[in-house]
């Protein structure tokens, strides 16, 4: 059937290994190496208290039982296993509170990806350097999120999650560049890992699997880069096979331009931005319009009779069902109980998720004063804006203040400075990390392209946490 049909677009699957095994540290630009190392402190730092969760534990757990050999460290467990299990315990751990980095035309997390494959190809190869590290991720960063605005946000409506799809390339480039696989080697590489892709949105409703996702495309990136370099085979068009491709099987409406637009002049790794709220990213938008009102007027809940938050179609289908207090996943990607803790405690971040806030009478009573809606303007104002949110309080005495926000805070469009990544760093790791021990991978992080030797930082990341 496939030899029928025209390709989606030609030789994309071979054009992206081609760039990408060619990459070199000296062709990154300066501002790309300075977003990675951005993202390798997000990352590590959501791996860290990810790895203190229940359900990172249990894959953690289970890991354990299968006794492989021990090469590579769990995050802030004092453990090694091998290379691959590594990547799925500290993939599922770096995903596993809504805390990484996202781009937001692909929806992928790559940093919870890229970060855990990275590292394990330094731990495991001596003379890996931090300008090796930095140059596997820009390769993942790259080729991920491509296959990500390829395959549209009609992956997502098909009710597909992009970490364990889209997200699966992320670490496959990640991995082939960090073996420094040729570009026909790189190519069977993303031709195997598309055969893994997989992870079903349902997920965000109440079950852990959703943080598991990222695990295991994190895993099948290894997998699939090591089986390549051994000779296995993969789909050589993977990505624009016109039947049975990824492409044209996850996505019924795919843009298959998008894998190769500007491809080593536009940089996609710069479209990443950073979540300052443990949450569902759609959703930070409106969190921050009732957070400016609330300030600005100097309201408390009790003063509110009504928020009203308009809203993109995606935002709406994503994140504005009827809350149940069904696990801390569901409550992550809520729009209702989001608000809810903003207007009661000011901020959406890791204690507001603990599983004793859930059934929180307080919060449950404000989530009835919440409408939400599709916005028509909004809307037409199409994907890159979908993010966007109209926020209107309405308080008991009958005074009524409304903000409209384009881009939340920590996008690209609204970037968080260097500062504030180190502070969310320091916020999420004290229960993880000495402090001695969060301020010197803060500065590690910040020296990545100047480390011959990054065993430092695998040391201090590796131990048991401490706290």
């Amino acid at each position: 059937m496939s030899t029928a049909q025209a390709p989606l677009i030609e030789n994309a699957t071979r054009d992206l290994a081609a760039f990408a095994a060619a990459l070199r540290f000296e062709d990154i630009p300066a501002a790309v190496v300075e977003r990675i190392k951005w993202s390798v402190l997000d990352s590590i730092g959501c791996c860290l208290f990810g790895a203190t969760l229940p359900w990172t534990r249990k894959v953690a757990d289970m890991v354990e039982t299968e006794g492989a050999r021990p090469v590579v460290s769990l995050m802030g467990m004092g453990k090694k296993t091998s290379p691959a299990l590594a990547a799925l315990v500290n993939g599922t751990a770096g995903h596993a509170f809504e805390l990484d980095d996202i781009h937001k035309e692909s929806i992928v997390h790559a940093g919870s990806l890229a970060t855990p494959v990275a590292l394990a190809f330094a731990e495991m190869r001596p003379g890996f350097s931090g300008r090796d590290v930095i140059t596997a991720m820009v390769a993942g960063y790259e080729i991920g999120t491509r296959v990500g605005n390829a395959a549209t946000m009609r992956l997502f409506f098909g009710g597909f999650h992009p970490q364990g799809t889209s997200g699966a390339f992320v670490a496959a480039a990640t991995a082939a560049r960090a073996l420094a696989l040729n570009a026909g080697q790189f190519q069977h590489t993303l031709g195997i890992v598309g055969s893994q892709a997989g992870g079903l949105m349902a997920a965000q409703e109440g079950a852990m699997v959703k943080r598991f996702h990222c695990g295991r495309a994190a895993q099948s990136g290894i997998y699939s880069a090591l089986l390549a370099q051994s000779g296995f085979t993969g789909i050589t068009d993977v990505l624009e096979a016109p039947y049975g491709g990824y492409l044209s099987s996850y996505s019924d409406k795919p843009n298959p331009a998008r894998l190769t637009d500007g491809l080593g002049s536009t940089w996609e790794t710069l479209n990443v931005g950073y979540k300052p709220h443990a949450s569902v990213t759609s959703i930070h938008t409106a969190l921050d319009g009732l957070a400016g009102i609330m300030h600005e007027q100097k309201l408390v809940a009790d003063d509110i009779a009504k928020v009203e938050v308009g809203m993109s179609q995606m935002t709406y289908v994503h994140c504005a069902w009827e809350y149940r207090a069904q696990g801390v996943t569901a409550a992550q990607m809520n729009l209702f109980y989001g608000l809810a803790v903003i207007a009661l405690d000011g901020v959406a971040f890791t204690d507001q998720y603990r599983e004793d806030r859930l059934h929180d009478p307080r919060i449950l009573s404000f989530i009835e004063r919440v409408q939400a809606y599709v916005d028509p303007t909004i809307e037409s104002r199409g994907p890159a804006l979908r993010h966007a949110a109209r926020v209107k309080v309405t308080t008991n005495d009958g005074r009524s203040f409304e903000k409209m926000l384009d881009d939340r805070r920590g996008s690209p469009e609204n970037p968080l400075k260097q500062d504030e990544i180190e502070y969310k760093f320091r916020h999420v790791t004290h229960s993880c990390l000495s402090a001695g021990h969060i301020e010197r991978v803060i500065t590690l992080a910040d020296s990545l392209d100047r480390l011959d030797d990054i065993s430092e930082l695998i040391s201090i990341i590796a131990a048991p946490a401490a706290v």
